[in-house]
């Protein structure tokens, strides 16, 4: 009264009906779509220091884009040479020392435009004869015949200057006696300057 089960059956060969055989490997198929980003992972410890890199070009020096001076002379002077420098004796403004005292001429540091004035007060009976100098150039004079009356002269003018130019007020003695006057005690003589407009180079 029980099932009956089969018993699988030999075939020639000895093998026995019903074996499953393993086919050959097919071929790849195509690559999957990217998945969704992971979370960032930790971070790596740090690496060793790198070596030292080369130097750099050198960097533009720092220029002032400001200039001015103003200075003054109290005591009188007589010209004694052919040519001769005016030199001043009191400061007013001297931004960044570009005013020279010693030499009485202004060095640029800063190229561009500028203004300069000069004021000086004659002396009577006197000749009255200067110029402003823009390096070894004149530029403007400053002159007054001589007098019996004494007078204020001022002579004034702009100037477009490169870097390392100088300007001062240098006299000239000929057959007559040249002089500026002052009483030591007013300042009768006063040269002044300033930069109105830097160059864009």
């Amino acid at each position: 009264g029980g099932r009956a089960t089969a018993v699988p059956q030999r075939q020639q060969g000895g093998l026995m009906q019903g074996t499953l055989y393993k086919g050959d490997r097919g071929e790849p198929g195509t690559p999957g779509k990217w998945g969704k980003e992971g979370p960032p992972g930790e971070r790596g410890p740090q690496g060793q220091k790198g070596s030292k890199g080369q130097m750099g070009a050198p960097g533009d020096p720092c220029k002032h884009q400001y200039a001015a001076f103003s200075v003054g002379r109290k005591k009188a002077l007589h010209s004694s040479e052919g040519y001769q420098a005016l030199i001043f004796d009191t400061v007013f403004v001297n931004l960044y020392g570009h005013f020279d005292m010693f030499k009485g001429k202004f060095y640029c540091y800063t190229a561009g435009l500028y203004y300069f004035s000069l004021n000086v007060h004659t002396w009577n009976f006197k000749e009255t004869y200067m110029h402003v100098m823009h390096n070894d150039r004149e530029q403007v004079i400053l002159y007054a015949q001589p007098s019996d009356r004494s007078i204020m002269q001022s002579q004034s003018l702009m100037l477009e200057l490169r870097e390392n130019d100088e300007v001062w007020v240098r006299l000239y003695k000929r057959e007559r006696e040249n002089a500026i006057y002052s009483d030591d005690v007013d300042i009768y003589i006063t040269f002044s300057g300033y930069l109105i407009k830097p160059s864009l180079e």
